[in-house]
């Protein structure tokens, strides 16, 4: 059982976060009055007490709220939690829906200390359910469902849907077809064609997000711009081709240009990530092809599926 050592709140993003005895967390939204909350997947940031005391052993004179957290919360080494997680705080439910952050200006803390903690042990809450909390409350922890829906995200690859020249269609499809499968879409994004990008967001989705699969559309192709699986390469830890391969294999018995997808499949923690094609109509395809076969290999990842071999 874990303690609130502390609730912070801002009026206004930038500024210093200050303690306050109690609050009000409201349903899909946050808490009430701070600049942080909104209808998005951060709405409520949370901070292990026992960094803050390691940090404070370096030297560092930081009260609490200095890193931008809402809530400083003894008895969890929270970044070591899976997303999915739910955090009991009296009647109000938080649900945990990211690890770590990335920094992109170093704060004060940073710059006085060479060092800050809140990139890679502050984590980040959606309120799930409403009610007050108070300095003091219980936090009582519970592990995710191992049958909960999987998580998905979706990425499209386009130069021309980022200028405003092409309306995505198929983004809106892979999201159509996933969530009638069951899936819950956390994420959609519409990316330029290249490698950084694209990488820097699979990282980004498999290690603070936690997504159980990333799928991506456009970018497979013979053009110079086409590096969907460049990207996806150097993002995996290990390859799933199979998974490509038979895409490619079905894709094949409709159209014989499906040779000339270079799409690759591949995991990065416990993260699936699955190129698909660039049209509309070939996602479809490759989707009602590999959808009702997905679940079997995510099982795997996630740790609740037994393995192929009898």
């Amino acid at each position: 059982m874990g303690k609130v050592l502390g609730i912070c709140v801002s009026e206004k993003r930038g500024t210093q976060k200050k303690e306050v005895n109690e609050a009000v967390l409201k349903e899909n939204w946050g808490i009430e009055g701070d600049a942080h909350a909104g209808d998005w997947h951060r709405q409520v940031s949370l901070l292990s007490f026992e960094k803050i005391e390691a940090f404070r052993e370096k030297g560092a004179d930081v009260d609490f709220g200095a890193f931008g957290e809402n809530l400083i919360v003894e008895g969890y080494d929270l970044r070591r939690l899976p997303v999915g997680t739910r955090f009991r705080i009296g009647e109000a439910v938080l649900e945990l829906t990211q690890i770590g952050k990335e920094c992109h200006s170093h704060c004060e803390i940073y710059k006085k200390m060479g060092d800050c903690i809140m990139p890679r042990e502050g984590v980040f809450t959606e309120v799930v359910k409403g009610g007050r909390i108070c300095k003091g409350d219980a936090v009582e922890m519970e592990a995710p469902s191992p049958d909960r829906p999987y998580t998905a995200a979706v990425i499209t690859l386009s130069d021309k849907g980022v200028k405003g020249e092409r309306e995505d269609k198929s983004g809106p499809k892979i999201c159509e077809l996933a969530e009638a499968a069951g899936y819950q879409i956390r994420e959609t994004l519409l990316l330029a064609d290249g490698i950084e990008p694209l990488k820097s967001q699979l990282i980004r989705l498999a290690d603070q997000r936690q997504m159980d699969v990333v799928f991506t559309t456009g970018g497979t192709g013979f053009s110079e711009r086409d590096l969907t699986p460049e990207a996806t390469i150097q993002a995996c830890d290990r390859m799933a081709n199979g998974i490509a391969d038979a895409i490619r294999g079905y894709s094949m018995t409709i159209t014989p240009r499906a040779m000339f997808s270079r799409a690759v499949s591949g995991i990065r923690g416990k993260t699936l990530i699955i190129n698909l094609p660039g049209s509309p109509k070939a996602v479809a395809e490759a989707l009602e092809f590999l959808l009702p076969q997905l679940d079997h290999g995510l099982d795997i990842l996630r740790g609740t599926g037994g393995e192929c071999a009898r």
